[in-house]
């Protein structure tokens, strides 16, 4: 399925990753998660593996993995800072992230070392753009 250069289906209150991370602050704290465009292409997501709540995420590096009957995906932390929580529901279903990746489908809860990284991460209209060609 082609999704179109608008940001349908980009929730406009995230911030994305090239890599397809998406980030949501909820106050202090941000949620982060894959976006529905990398969902469509693993398509069925059998397996997540995500760190424990007190881990150190780095920036640009690998902190958990998304399997699908397809293929087994790294995820990257598109900012430095700490697990909080991760998503139980994603552990044991994960289907529940590819059924609603920006909503319960969500990965980690994290808190930053240094919020002003989330402003180096793309609008959902650039995002929408930048995967409208794929």
């Amino acid at each position: 399925m082609a999704l179109s250069s608008s940001s349908a289906g980009f929730p406009a209150d995230c911030r994305y990753a090239d890599s397809h991370e998406y980030l949501r602050p909820e106050g202090e704290l941000l949620r982060l998660g894959i976006s529905s465009f990398a969902v469509e292409q693993l398509g069925d997501i059998v397996f997540v593996e995500l760190p424990e709540p007190g881990s150190a995420l780095g920036r640009g590096t690998s902190f958990g993995t998304v399997e699908s009957v397809k293929a087994v995906e790294e995820v990257y932390a598109p900012i430095d800072g700490t697990v909080v929580e991760r998503n139980g529901a994603v552990l044991d279903n994960p289907e529940q992230l590819q059924n609603d990746p920006h909503g319960e489908g969500w990965l980690l809860l994290v808190r930053p070392s240094d919020p002003s990284q989330i402003e180096d991460l793309m609008d959902a209209a650039t995002y929408g753009a930048k995967v409208a060609g794929h």
